[in-house]
């Protein structure tokens, strides 16, 4: 089965929500020699610094896929992005999406993609069955990124732990459970697509048995204190069997994504909990880093408190942007 081939048009929809374009925003960040350029319909206001063009003009500047990269609550596909979706296929681009409903569910998508012989790839639907997880210690290490809450830098943490490692002779592979993870590795498992009693065994099939020296970086999704997500991350951290956690946080939010009037948890609720979960298939698993996005704060009061953060904790405090994540890998490397 071909893969969704490159360069691609990033489809940025109508959003006005900078989380909800990660998936784009992603690939432009990780895999910029495959973000050729972008299209925004009205209403949005989103923009990746690309050129703006539209399907046809993608083609021609040899774009092969359009990628829907954008996330919302349900993963539904609003009836005002068929018509561009449709343009881009009559123009000749395969789409690859990351949508909880299908591409090829959608009568004028199927009936525009069989007319022009263009592929739909829906990375959020498994493409295979998974056994049910058993929990066995498997050789190779592991380090999951976790989170006070969804959508707070748990994929960008765990891209930027890899890069460290790699950097360092280490040997580290990034492993993708979302969408947007998948569009920058090309590869992985969507398990927030998998069915509830096959999302641990699915995770125990991205990280297989390793070398003893080779770390697994897997991406963490959702939250165990996000009512709408927990059962993801719960699945996620029996089957990564984590040696090592990163919490990963936003200190400026005042309400869980999505819930108003639900506050995050504090930091050491939320490591004792992680800890406590994971030690379930590791009895070993702890937390040796905290991953903090202080993209909302002005330089000195981010810096004031990832220290602050970081006394308070006994753990390297970061920020994966700002200063790397340089002293989190080197308490990984003890492990």
């Amino acid at each position: 089965m071909r893969k969704a081939g490159a360069p691609y048009l990033l489809f940025l929809g109508d959003v006005r929500d900078e989380l909800s374009i990660k998936g784009c925003t992603g690939v432009k960040i990780w895999r910029p020699e495959k973000a050729r350029a972008q299209i925004v319909l009205e209403g949005g206001d989103r923009d990746l610094g690309l050129e703006n063009m539209t399907p046809a003009q993608a083609a021609e500047a040899g774009c092969r896929t359009m990628l829907v990269g954008v996330a919302n609550a349900g993963g539904f596909v609003p009836d005002a992005w068929v018509p561009t979706i449709v343009e881009a296929l009559d123009a000749g681009l395969d789409v690859m999406a990351g949508m909880h409903r299908r591409m090829a569910d959608i009568p004028a998508v199927a009936e525009a993609a069989a007319r022009n012989g263009r592929a739909l790839f829906d990375v959020r639907q498994p493409g295979m069955a998974f056994e049910v997880g058993k929990g066995f210690r498997r050789t190779g290490k592991r380090v999951l990124t976790v989170g006070t809450d969804c959508s707070l830098g748990k994929m960008f943490t765990s891209l930027a732990i890899e890069k460290e490692m790699l950097s360092r002779g280490m040997e580290a592979t990034f492993r993708a459970t979302g969408q947007s993870g998948i569009f920058i590795a090309g590869e992985g498992v969507a398990v927030d697509g998998v069915v509830a009693d096959f999302i641990a065994g699915s995770v125990e099939w991205l990280c297989p048995a390793n070398d003893p020296d080779h770390w697994d970086v897997v991406e963490g999704q959702g939250s165990l204190f996000h009512p709408s997500f927990a059962g993801v991350s719960l699945g996620l951290l029996h089957g990564a069997q984590p040696d090592a956690l990163v919490m990963c946080h936003e200190p400026t939010r005042p309400h869980m994504r999505g819930i108003h009037g639900r506050p995050l948890p504090s930091l050491e609720e939320c490591i004792e909990v992680n800890e406590r979960m994971a030690r379930l298939t590791n009895p070993a698993a702890k937390v040796v880093g905290v991953s903090v996005n202080t993209a909302a704060m002005a330089e000195d009061a981010a810096l004031a408190c990832l220290d602050e953060t970081g006394r308070r904790l006994g753990l390297p405090c970061r920020d994966p942007i700002r200063t790397g994540v340089g002293a989190i890998v080197d308490e990984i490397g003890t492990i």
